[in-house]
């Protein structure tokens, strides 16, 4: 999408458990339903070659974004590859309605070398979104040329990352006003050979290898990056990082960054203000779990769970580690690992998960989750496995958590779900609406197999918004700015944020579902910008998507 500085505020219509609640999934059926006709034809390969080798069991990610400004989404998807050689990754464009065309030929985006996971952002403040591609072995930076084509400026850029990356975002963790980008590295991999507890062979683990230290890439604002992980003290902790989102958790206007590690105690990086982070999970008491023990992190998610204005986080783990949620407690007080409390704990601890999205699937003014599982150790195949021999020894469901909207998640598990029921060895998970109808749909990435799209048919308990902001000085997406809906007595509060879950990127707009119970006669949305300023906007209308533009509301305090 393009921002020019005339645009002020545009109005466009658009038009798996026990659940006590009486809007049961089982009761209504299916709350999501797999989209086979979608067009997206890809499939990711793992570059399998019998040797059981690390890379194999990581996946890949995508990213839904709007990669030719015509409004809708589209849809990347990274490869790995033959041979270590780099597989072809591949772009699809949206017509609107949640039909793809596959338009990778041509496109610049398809050679990526062994690739994991993609973060999308404007690093050159031109109004279109750009694509950062981590590989094992030297990333891609693609710079959007404005047409949905893009160019491979990774060498013009300086960008020399050469090792094992997994989850990156976009951030501007300086204030200059360019976008930066933080990089999990993950282990110092080599091709060697690892064995189960009875001597047979088996994927190796983190633990097998030395964990790598993240990596910080400083913008410039001449299009070129530097590399600051030494000086801002982000290569001073390693920690086998997997996934990565950006917050700020402590509320002082400046985004930090938390990182989930892979059997290594997780880094909540605190900026300084000066160019420095300092890690303060251990204090914050989001390093380790209830028992104080680290955990495999796989993927994270930020956002307000617990429906109470504060961001709480959730990550993904490995089977027989629960799952967990942070509950945040306010007032940068420190979370609490409030896991059991919301009954998410007990019905995870047989999956490995891997990909995660928090959003409101009914529109009740409430966050669901569903979290993407596969096993990264072989077991008996399960029955309704669709995953190809030998990837069928890792395959499980997938898990949707509705929020009952007293910080407690009820599990849906029906094998009726086309989300839940088929087991796969599922890995990236993205959510946008895809289609237009204002609530939101999911995509999922599986080894050596399909991308899956699945439409969101929950039943509708409200209204929807969708809020996007742009910074017309900028002439970009305001990545990071906290959008906050008041109707009356209600509040929610969202962020716009694009990277979120395991190697993948979102929607990065704003969404909100509004009960029917909610009288919405003059709402407003309160946006605090990324530099501290706070504005009001006026909400005409529900059901609608709106943009607001940086210095067009009314000043706050």
């Amino acid at each position: 999408m393009r921002f020019t500085p005339s645009l002020i505020l545009a109005l466009v219509a658009i038009g798996c458990s026990e659940d006590s609640g009486p809007t049961s999934p089982n009761a209504r059926g299916a709350w999501f339903s797999e989209v086979p006709s979608s067009g997206v034809d890809f499939r990711h390969d793992a570059d399998i070659r019998g040797r059981l080798l690390l890379t194999e069991v990581m996946g890949g990610g995508l990213a839904v974004f709007d990669c030719d400004g015509d409004g809708d989404l589209d849809l990347y998807c990274v490869n790995g590859g033959p041979n270590g050689a780099g597989g072809k990754s591949a772009l699809y464009t949206n017509d609107g309605t949640g039909a793809f065309t596959n338009v990778t030929a041509g496109a610049g985006v398809d050679e990526t070398g062994y690739g994991m996971g993609v973060a999308i952002g404007d690093f050159d403040n031109d109004g279109d979104e750009d694509l950062f591609v981590s590989c094992v072995g030297g990333d891609k930076l693609f710079r959007n040329k404005g047409d949905g084509k893009f160019e491979d400026v990774t060498e013009a850029a300086g960008i020399d990352v050469a090792k094992w990356s997994c989850s990156a975002a976009f951030l501007d963790y300086d204030r200059d006003g360019f976008l930066d980008i933080f990089v999990t590295q993950y282990v110092d991999f080599d091709e060697r050979e690892c064995k189960g507890p009875a001597g047979e062979l088996d994927y190796c683990g983190p633990l097998n290898f030395d964990p790598l230290p993240d990596v910080l890439l400083h913008n410039n604002g001449d299009g070129t990056f530097e590399d600051v992980s030494a000086t801002s003290g982000i290569q001073a902790l390693a920690g086998a990082g997997l996934g990565v989102v950006c917050n700020d958790f402590n509320r002082d206007g400046w985004v930090d960054v938390y990182v989930a590690n892979d059997a290594y105690q997780n880094h909540l990086w605190i900026n300084q203000k000066d160019g420095t982070f300092l890690d303060d999970a251990m204090l914050q008491g989001v390093a380790f779990n209830f028992h104080g023990r680290p955990e495999a992190g796989m993927g994270v998610v930020a956002e307000d769970l617990s429906g109470d204005g504060a961001t709480d986080l959730f990550l993904t783990h490995l089977l027989e580690e629960s799952n967990s949620f942070y509950k945040n407690l306010g007032e940068y007080r420190g979370f609490t690992d409030a896991t059991g409390r919301a009954g998410l704990a007990a019905s995870s601890m047989q999956f490995t998960g891997f990909g995660v999205c928090a959003f409101d699937a009914e529109l009740d003014g409430d966050l669901d989750i569903v979290v993407a599982n596969g096993r990264v150790r072989r077991r008996e195949a399960p029955s309704g496995s669709v995953a190809r021999p030998p990837l069928d020894l890792l395959a499980e469901s997938n898990l949707f958590y509705r929020n009952d909207g007293n910080g407690r998640f009820e599990m849906e598990s029906s094998s009726e779900s086309e989300l839940c029921g088929p087991a796969d060895v599922s890995r990236g998970l993205a959510q946008g609406d895809l289609d237009g109808d204002g609530d939101l749909d999911l995509v999922m990435t599986h080894i050596d197999g399909p991308v899956r799209i699945y439409r969101n048919d929950a039943p509708r308990e409200g209204s929807w918004l969708i809020v996007d902001a742009i910074d017309p000085n900028l002439r970009r997406r305001a990545l990071g700015a906290e959008i906050e809906l008041r109707t009356g007595d209600d509040t929610w509060v969202r962020t716009i944020r694009a990277s979120s879950g395991y190697l993948s990127s979102q929607d990065p707009r704003a969404h909100f579902g509004i009960p029917s119970r909610v009288d919405a006669t003059g709402a407003s949305l309160a946006v605090l910008w990324p530099d501290g300023e706070r504005e009001r906007f006026a909400v005409p209308t529900l059901d609608s998507l709106i943009v607001v533009e940086k210095g067009a509301g009314e000043k706050m305090p």
